[in-house]
């Protein structure tokens, strides 16, 4: 009896980080997806990532694609693409990503995705820095 409480005690205790831990692979899957459409240069797909404010802002595909091609150059072509920490509050996760370019230069990359209330989630933001580089 006692060893059926205590494992439904750890089952309980455990359960929000276990929670925690799928949303977090979550976010990374809908990252690495949206990287996997940048390097087939899939406009459509990687559009299907982005959060309805970004899609406000980026009213179509071959639109969004473009800023990324021109303001996001590292996310959109690198050589290197590797999660980082990860930080979770609410319904938003707050992912970092340390990106080497094309060129050999590294970068950090600070995603934010918010869950929809379909339960997935879209990314919000990505806010990208040269690694080093103070804020």
């Amino acid at each position: 009896m006692r060893i059926a409480a205590l494992l439904v005690f750890l089952s309980v205790a455990f359960s929000p980080l276990c929670a925690l831990a799928d949303d977090v692979a979550a976010a990374q899957g809908i990252i690495r997806a949206q990287e996997q459409a940048f390097v087939r240069d899939d406009a459509t797909a990687a559009y299907s990532y982005a959060a309805p404010a970004i899609k406000e802002i980026f009213p179509a595909p071959d639109i969004f694609m473009s800023m990324v091609q021109n303001g996001y150059a590292p996310v959109y072509r690198h050589k290197s693409f590797e999660f980082g920490e990860s930080k979770s509050e609410g319904n938003w996760i707050a992912q970092r990503v340390h990106i080497v370019d094309a060129n050999g230069e590294a970068w950090e990359a600070l995603y934010t995705l918010e869950q929809q209330a379909d339960g997935s989630y879209k990314i919000t933001g990505c806010s990208l820095l040269k690694a080093g580089q103070a804020v």
